[in-house]
């Protein structure tokens, strides 16, 4: 799976795979000095031993001279150039050495240590103890140095190291996949809350159910009371539309019965009409495009806009045609389908010879309705004047008003579809609305 660079996943994951590498590496480094310091110990301990010994046996002879006794057992320092070394000094002279030093002798540092770096005879590292002591009856300087092999203390080191690394890469790898997990579990609320939010865009769902998790019940219940709010700003927009168009429409009405059936004035007031109903129209379509949660069935809004229409149609002589897939829906509000659909059917009558046939296909998330008749049609130029607001392209055609198809693009528009005007094979016009469908309504469980 491959996860946006913006994605929290990926931040989260990649945080957590970060720290881990970090205190990996840390631990590493702390626990390969813990045991560096353990393993050097241990080489030190023995050559400390092996100083003591050779302290312990030392002797002054009868002419004052050092005299080494029994040297140590380990076969190490039988070993020529083994690293493994010891020699004693009087007065800076090597008065007795190891049989693995051969002809050559130790140049320790003056200062006694207990471990320290130091150089071979052939230049090879060496881990040094050196030590002055005294002895009954002799004034002289009396030194015993030991050596172990540094490579010796390395190649233990390195045995370490191989299983302390794959252990702490196993231990990296079982972290980052836990990390995985628990960045995925942690957010699976919020894939459920967005799978949630969908339902209510797409119409199944009117409001969020609260998450089990605490930290996200208050988003939950804000966005709840955010629907809710959208819910009464439309209504109360819807009424005051209402009340608007009553209060500009009813004095028109008037004034146009008052005046004399041959006055000019008549033309001036259908004008204004039309000019209201747009604008009162559109004004109700952008207070809100639709309430979210709305899933709204095609099949009975055309059912009820060709009974409306059933008389027309009658005296038209018009065979009226449903071609649906099964139960499409709407993610929007039932009056505005009928608004749109109503629309482009009542032009589809006005304008049919014998034929209007509806059709409406469910396209994936999308929605299409095709409205078709076998009239007149128009040509492609004329596709785009006609959706424009109060446009009328034959004067002496059925009577109406201009705004039926610039109303139905501007309200498909508001729900993210468009209207698109084309021919039609049974001859006339085919208008084409694209909307969101509804996802099917998900069964509750008891």
């Amino acid at each position: 799976m491959i996860l946006p660079r913006d994605s929290i996943r990926a931040r989260l994951i990649a945080l957590a795979a970060l720290l881990t590498g970090v205190a990996l590496v840390g631990g590493y480094l702390a626990i390969a000095a813990i045991l560096e310091d353990f393993i050097t110990g241990r080489f030190d301990a023995e050559t400390e031993a092996v100083a003591d010994a050779l302290i312990a046996g030392a002797t002054i002879d009868a002419e004052g001279r050092l005299a080494a006794g029994p040297g140590p057992a380990d076969p190490r320092f039988q070993m020529p150039l083994s690293g493994w070394f010891w020699q004693l000094t009087q007065d800076g002279q090597v008065m007795a050495k190891s049989p693995s030093l051969f002809d050559n002798v130790l140049n320790p540092p003056e200062a006694d240590f207990q471990g320290g770096p130091g150089l071979g005879p052939a230049g090879e590292p060496l881990r040094v103890a050196r030590h002055a002591f005294t002895l009954p009856d002799s004034a002289s300087a009396l030194a015993v140095t030991v050596t172990a092999p540094r490579a010796e203390i390395d190649a233990a080191m390195a045995r370490l190291r191989r299983p302390l690394a794959v252990s702490l890469a196993v231990l990296g790898l079982a972290l980052a996949a836990a990390s995985v997990l628990q960045v995925v579990a942690g957010l699976q609320s919020l894939d459920r809350l967005g799978r949630d939010l969908r339902r209510i865009r797409s119409g199944q769902a009117e409001a969020l159910p609260l998450p089990a998790v605490a930290e996200l019940r208050p988003v939950a219940t804000e966005i709840n009371a955010l629907l809710e709010q959208n819910r009464a700003v439309l209504a109360r927009a819807r009424e005051h539309v209402g009340n608007l168009a009553h209060s500009l429409k009813t004095p028109l009405a008037a004034l146009d019965n008052a005046l004399p059936s041959e006055h000019p004035g008549h033309g001036l007031i259908a004008r204004m009409d039309r000019q209201i109903g747009w604008h009162l129209r559109r004004a109700r379509s952008s207070a809100a495009p639709r309430l979210l949660g709305q899933r709204t069935p095609v099949a009975p809004v055309i059912q009820d806009i060709l009974l409306v229409l059933g008389g027309p149609i009658r005296d038209s002589g018009l065979r009226a045609e449903i071609r649906a897939d099964a139960d499409p829906a709407f993610a929007g509000e039932r009056q505005d389908l009928e608004e749109m659909i109503g629309n482009l059917v009542e032009n589809a009558v006005k304008w049919a010879k014998d034929r209007v046939r509806i059709t409406v296909l469910l396209q994936g998330d999308q929605l299409r309705i095709l409205i078709e008749d076998d009239g007149p049609g128009m040509s492609d130029e004329d596709h785009a004047r006609a959706l424009t607001r109060g446009a009328r392209l034959d004067e002496t055609g059925p009577p109406g008003t201009g705004l039926g198809l610039a109303i139905v693009a501007d309200l498909a528009a508001l729900h993210g579809g468009a209207l698109v005007l084309e021919g039609s094979d049974l001859g006339g016009l085919c208008a084409g609305l694209r909307l969101p469908a509804a996802a099917p309504p998900v069964a509750r469980r008891g």
